[in-house]
């Protein structure tokens, strides 16, 4: 499954690549002040709040934004390394830090815009108290996620975790299960695609929203807001913190109208973070 998975993430960006050649002569992105600024973003919520800035608040600031579309957790990130895309808006930090060190790269927060909570869902129970003995529950599997799924259901009383296991705990760290959990781990857009399958899948908000679920009403347990370090960030190779265009890209996204977007169109499953 790993192995399937970085293939079609392979060729997604490889796809990515080909598709911001075509909108330029060289397809690389460019500091160019008057350039359209090249953004690669997770489809729910990220990219829809960037076209909401670029339907409502960047042609007044003088920007001009290229959006593109990915599902995957690895394209955003290379398109940026290599330069085929200006900023990346998909990933909280923890997951860029983890994926800087696995992968040599350089990329760096601008800053944080909003938090998706994580929440456990399931077709098969209403509580989840009442899921049975040897359920299966499906993980994300990438190190941050995984770790973050895990700890929810450490903080809700169904697991314990071995001390200082932290945002990079796995199952091999799950030190009592009185329940006989069975772990399912899963590429992150596949754990609500498999929730079918599973007794309970732990699945970040994005995929939750794009999947047709509300976190605020169907999650089992959601993930608290309140000192959360895995806020969404706006994200650039590093050194192009200070092109001018992130810098406005950056101001737009912490304006009154964005968190007012967030507010009345995602209604607590997306929160501003700022």
């Amino acid at each position: 499954m790993r192995n399937v998975v970085k293939s079609l993430s392979v060729l997604a960006t490889a796809g990515l690549a080909l598709s911001l050649a075509a909108c330029g002569s060289s397809g690389s992105s460019s500091s160019d002040p008057n350039a359209p600024l090249k953004v690669v973003a997770s489809p729910t919520p990220h990219a829809q709040i960037l076209k909401f800035v670029k339907d409502n608040l960047a042609a007044k600031a003088g920007l001009k934004l290229d959006i593109k579309e990915v599902t995957d957790y690895v394209t955003p990130n290379t398109a940026v390394q290599d330069g085929s895309a200006d900023a990346n808006y998909f990933q909280h930090l923890p997951y860029l830090e983890d994926f800087n060190k696995k992968n040599g790269t350089d990329i760096v927060s601008v800053e944080p815009v909003h938090l998706e909570p994580l929440g456990v869902y399931s077709k098969k129970v209403k509580s989840i108290n009442d899921l049975p003995n040897g359920a299966t529950i499906g993980l994300p599997n990438d190190a941050t996620n995984e770790g973050r799924a895990l700890k929810l259901l450490a903080d809700n009383k169904l697991i314990t975790l071995k001390d200082g296991a932290g945002t990079a705990a796995t199952p091999a760290d799950v030190t009592g299960n009185p329940k006989g959990f069975k772990w399912k781990e899963l590429e992150a857009a596949q754990v609500p695609r498999s929730l079918a399958d599973l007794d309970a899948g732990v699945i970040n908000g994005n995929y939750a929203i794009d999947s047709g679920l509300k976190p605020t009403t169907d999650a089992l347990v959601l993930e608290k807001a309140e000192g959360n370090p895995y806020a969404n960030i706006l994200a650039v190779k590093k050194g192009k913190e200070n092109d001018p265009r992130v810098k406005k890209l950056a101001e737009l996204l912490h304006s009154d109208e964005v968190k007012k977007y967030i507010d009345d169109t995602f209604q607590g499953s997306v929160i501003p973070a700022f």
